[in-house]
């Protein structure tokens, strides 16, 4: 089964007179890249909601947003004055500084981080529970919509994977038609430039020979049939695929494909082969935007 590692979860949790809600989403990485935000009291188990996000959601760049409200509007929650004074002190002496006008500094500095949020204070057992219960439902949800979008790549894959096998099978009736052209084709040269009489009919065969097996596609044929049929029976398995396995299989297949081209000597089998080669693209596509 394949998981794309595009995704989206969320999950609420009602603790004491608190929510917490926790969001997680995700975009396209080569590796795991993990940006948590969170209240400040919750900072201490930063370590371990990292490892417990990032063993279930093995690759992307993560944004998880946690959060908290009380049901009565104060609480640890509100303006951390402290920290508002010191911004304005060094702000406002700047302003003056550098001549500027401070109208809007008041917006400004409420944006800044901290400045409005939890204090700083312990977290309670009871309370990480919570947390992690919410953090592991938002995964639940994430990885659901995740296998959801891998489903339907899945499915274009194998599709498309079937349509290369197809081109592969059309190829049979131009290989025969090409050799028997460019046996006519080195027949004619022959006769025009040394003569029917003077030509070696044996020396002329195992030249024909030695030619038409620097031509032959069959076991480039052999070998993307195989790397095909391999890359359906991953996608059949039951466990959760890595993308990185089927990426390196493409390749494979890629490979074949393009010595395909190299040996065509026949525009027939070049417009199979960049038919094939358009499909694979695509199949490539899909599998780089999963896990």
């Amino acid at each position: 089964m394949l998981l794309s590692m595009t995704g989206f979860g969320s999950a609420s949790l009602d603790f004491e007179d608190k929510t917490i809600s926790v969001e997680v989403r995700s975009l396209n990485s080569k590796f795991t890249d993990l940006r948590i935000k969170m209240p400040q009291a919750y900072k201490g188990k930063e370590a371990e909601l990292r490892k417990m996000i990032s063993d279930k959601a093995e690759r992307g760049k993560l944004d998880v947003v946690i959060d908290v409200k009380t049901t009565n509007g104060d609480g640890d929650y509100g303006l951390n004055k402290q920290l508002f004074r010191k911004y304005h002190s060094e702000l406002a002496a700047l302003s003056e500084e550098l001549n500027l006008t401070n109208s809007d500094l008041l917006q400004a500095i409420l944006k800044l981080p901290n400045v409005i949020g939890t204090e700083s204070g312990t977290l309670s057992d009871e309370e990480w529970d919570a947390l992690r219960d919410a953090t592991s439902k938002a995964m639940e949800s994430f990885i659901g919509f995740r296998r959801q979008e891998g489903a339907a790549m899945e499915e274009d894959c194998k599709k498309r994977t079937t349509n290369i096998l197809a081109l592969l099978k059309e190829l049979k009736p131009f290989e025969e038609a090409r050799v028997t052209k460019v046996r006519a084709r080195l027949q004619q040269n022959m006769d025009e430039y040394i003569g029917k009489d003077n030509i070696d009919a044996n020396r002329f065969e195992q030249e024909i020979l030695y030619y038409l097996e620097k031509i032959d596609i069959t076991e480039e044929k052999v070998r993307l049939e195989q790397h095909c049929n391999y890359f359906l029976s991953e996608m059949a398995k039951g466990n959760n695929l890595k993308g990185r396995k089927l990426s390196f299989v493409g390749q494979e297949m890629g490979r074949e494909i393009n010595t395909l081209g190299s040996k065509a000597n026949s525009s027939d089998i070049q417009r199979i082969v960049v038919n094939m080669k358009d499909e694979l693209e695509k199949i490539k596509e899909q599998v780089a935007n999963t896990v």
